[in-house]
């Protein structure tokens, strides 16, 4: 049976990248320090999915096949974590795709990888009561 094991980001600034990512999910560096190059970040308390982080000079697309969604309990909990992230260096995308009972925010790392931040307190939108998508 497989397993999750990293996901993979490409990166132009793996370094800026890895902080980023580091200081938004309290993360760190799997060998101990980040390389200009590859590195991997993995949660400090050993549970969950790590980071794998690339050099990489392809172009970020603007609607991408494939992202991150990070869950927060509630509206008020995911505002904060996107003012927290944006304090950070992620920053807003102006989505046009946003329905109108939105329990998502589309935001971008310093990298340009989009990711989401989604309220999970809708009970009736995944399979597991976990949010939309």
């Amino acid at each position: 049976m497989l397993r999750l094991g990293t996901i993979m980001m490409g990166a132009a600034d793996v370094r800026r990248a890895a902080e980023f990512w580091a200081r938004a999910l309290g993360y760190v560096p799997r060998d101990g320090e980040v390389d200009g190059d590859w590195t991997v970040l993995v949660p400090a308390d050993g549970h969950g999915p790590g980071i794998a982080l690339g050099l990489s000079t392809s172009p970020v697309r603007e609607r991408p096949r494939v992202h991150l969604d990070l869950y927060a309990d509630d509206r008020a909990g995911q505002e904060a974590e996107v003012a927290r992230l944006v304090s950070l260096g992620a920053e807003r995308v102006d989505w046009d795709l946003y329905p109108d009972d939105a329990d998502f925010v589309v935001l971008a790392d310093p990298e340009g990888n989009r990711f989401c931040v989604i309220d999970t307190s809708t009970p009736d939108r995944l399979p597991d009561g976990r949010g939309t998508r």
